[in-house]
């Protein structure tokens, strides 16, 4: 029997080729949707609530700001509040991609859902919102995500 996470791994990993695919932007794969949406509808925010915003860990999101800073799409720059922070906003050229990345979800979704009832479609939503809301409130409590 496979469990859980092996199926909801299949469709973010199908969901990430899906999203490169529809892109067809060199330096831009599947993953970096996430930070486009995150940091285009909170411009400003830290590379700390990034992290959280998205469940990854520092590093990676160090690491993938670096590569979208280098190819224009965002601009850091330390808060005036906290010196130790660094405030991540979107350029002109990522503005220009997020409506695109906006679709390319919303055609997935579509596509996933095209053979499911709006009752069935509605049940899968509900029970998925549950099952995020554990796993959110576990994520909560780790030391490394406060």
């Amino acid at each position: 029997m496979s469990t859980i996470m092996r199926k909801i791994n299949i469709l973010s990993r199908s969901e990430g080729v899906y999203r490169t695919d529809r892109l067809d932007i060199p330096e831009i794969k599947g993953w970096h949707h996430s930070y486009i949406l995150a940091i285009c509808n909170n411009p400003g925010l830290t590379q700390d609530e990034l992290a959280r915003h998205i469940y990854v860990n520092k590093s990676n999101v160090a690491r993938n700001l670096t590569h979208l800073e280098e190819n224009g799409y965002v601009r850091r720059e330390i808060s005036k509040n906290d010196r130790r922070s660094t405030n991540v906003f979107p350029t002109e050229k990522m503005l220009e991609l997020f409506p695109k990345v906006k679709a390319i979800t919303l055609d997935w979704n579509n596509y996933l859902a095209e053979n499911l009832t709006n009752d069935e479609f509605e049940q899968f939503t509900s029970i998925l919102e549950r099952l995020t809301e554990k796993a959110q409130i576990y994520m909560e409590g780790r030391d490394d995500v406060k």
